[in-house]
Formats: structure tokens, C-alpha cells, sequence
């Protein structure tokens, strides 16, 4: 699964599944764009990249910002002549209740797991299709098909890269670009460590494979939906989880 010549645009790669990506497609022969808010963190994983032999830049980017995004990828595409690959992984939670949840906490997890993706998109999409030839791919979650309580912005935020995806897959089709999203299921990360353990026996409990998922589990998928071995596959939802939720 060879993404060689490509420069990938990876949002959230400071750590976690956008981390695990980088380091995936950068091995895959990609050009890695890693943008996530620690400086520091980034520094890190183009040191790792470069010290394996790969190619990497880091771009300090907050994606609730928009005027951030689109200084960004404008400087992407100066300093590395394109984008081919767009990983769309940056999220956060928020998570509470809907009776007691704040107007910001909705608002924040929408900006950032949704309409920065939307964002990301618009900014990337017209060097695809100048060289008609692109791949989108949206990290979703399994709670953006199955629900979970007191996730009700973060669900919401996830079902709404779904329906993005296959929009985008549809409109850009015709131009040899693809839009995919992964759906991980219970992956073990810094978002998922602080839960209790009694919740996480209980989720594992959910798994038929029986183990919480790795970063490395989702990347895997990221890679091969940004080849050439998955260039008919469009508008999919490829769910990695364990088995949790099938059909």
C-alpha cells in the first residue's frame, strides 16, 4: 500500500490515532503534513518520521480556528507543492448529559470534530482536483452510528462527518478523488485512558474480538483507503471496532 510521491495533510498528529496516521503513511512513503496544536508534541513525531528515513513538517494549527486552518494549508501547499491526502482525526470530547450540557461544550466539540473537517476540505479540495486526483478520509467514531448518553454533542459531531463524507464522495467523484471515513470502535488513547476501569471491562465485554483496539488498528485502515489498491472505494464507512458494531 504505497502512498509514495503523495504529501498527506494529517490534523490532530501530536498524538493518538492522527499520531499512529502519520507515522503510517509517512512509512507508506507520504510526505507527512503533521498539524495539531503542541508544537512540542509535533516536533517529536517529524523528529521520529525524519530519523527513519521519512519526510515530515509540522504545523502548529488549532482547528477551531478557521483563519488557522487556512493559513495552514495555504503554507502546506507553498512549502510542499500539494496536498493528495487530507486525514481529518483531530476531536475532542466534551461529555455530559444532555439536561445539564452547556451551549459551549455543544458548540466546541462541533467546531472542532466537524466543521473543521468541512473546513479542512474546502481549503485542500481545489489542489485535488487540479491534479485530479485525491483522498479525504474522515476519522468518525462508532458513537457516530450507534449513540452513546452523555455524548450526545460528540455522537452528533461523528454522524456528521458520515454524512459528510458520502456528500463530498458524491461531489467530487468524477475527478478521481476519493472521501472515505473510518469508524474506530473502543480504541486505547490519552481520550480513552482517563475512563474508569469498570467502564472499560464493561465496553471490552462489547468486543467479540475481545481487546481494546490500537492506534496502529486505525492507521492501518487510513493507509489503505489513501493507496491506490482502494481506488474504487468511495463514500464508505470502513468501521474498525472490534466486531462491537456490525451490519
Amino acid at each position: 500500500m504505497s502512498s509514495s510521491g503523495h504529501v498527506a495533510l494529517v490534523t490532530g498528529a501530536s498524538q493518538g490515532i492522527g499520531r499512529a496516521c502519520a507515522l503510517k503513511l509517512a512509512q507508506a512513503g507520504a510526505t507527512v503534513a503533521a498539524a495539531a496544536r503542541s508544537q512540542e508534541k509535533l516536533n517529536e513525531l517529524v523528529g521520529q518520521i525524519t530519523g527513519s528515513g521519512g519526510k515530515a513538517a509540522s504545523f502548529p494549527m488549532d482547528v477551531a480556528d478557521e483563519e488557522q486552518i487556512k493559513t495552514v494549508c495555504k503554507a502546506v501547499i507553498g512549502q510542499l507543492g500539494k496536498i493528495d491526502i487530507l486525514v481529518n482525526n483531530a476531536g475532542i470530547t466534551r461529555d455530559q448529559l444532555v439536561m445539564r450540557m452547556k451551549r459551549a461544550d455543544w458548540d466546541a466539540v462541533l467546531n472542532t470534530n466537524l466543521t473543521s473537517a468541512y473546513l479542512c476540505i474546502q481549503q485542500v479540495i481545489g489542489s485535488m482536483l487540479k491534479q485530479r486526483w485525491g483522498r479525504i478520509i474522515n476519522i468518525t467514531s462508532i458513537f457516530g452510528q450507534m449513540g452513546q448518553a452523555g455524548q450526545a454533542n460528540y455522537a452528533s459531531s461523528k454522524a456528521g462527518l458520515i454524512g459528510l463524507t458520502m456528500a463530498m464522495a458524491r461531489e467530487v467523484a468524477s475527478r478521481n478523488i476519493t472521501c472515505n471515513a473510518v469508524a474506530p470502535g473502543f480504541i486505547e488513547t490519552a481520550m480513552t485512558s482517563g475512563l474508569g476501569e469498570d467502564f472499560k471491562q464493561n465496553a471490552l465485554k462489547m468486543v467479540p474480538l475481545g481487546r481494546i483496539g490500537t492506534p496502529e488498528d486505525v492507521a492501518n485502515a487510513v493507509a489503505f483507503l489513501a493507496s491506490e489498491e482502494a481506488s474504487y472505494i468511495t463514500g464508505h464507512v470502513l468501521n474498525v471496532n472490534g466486531g462491537m458494531l456490525m451490519g
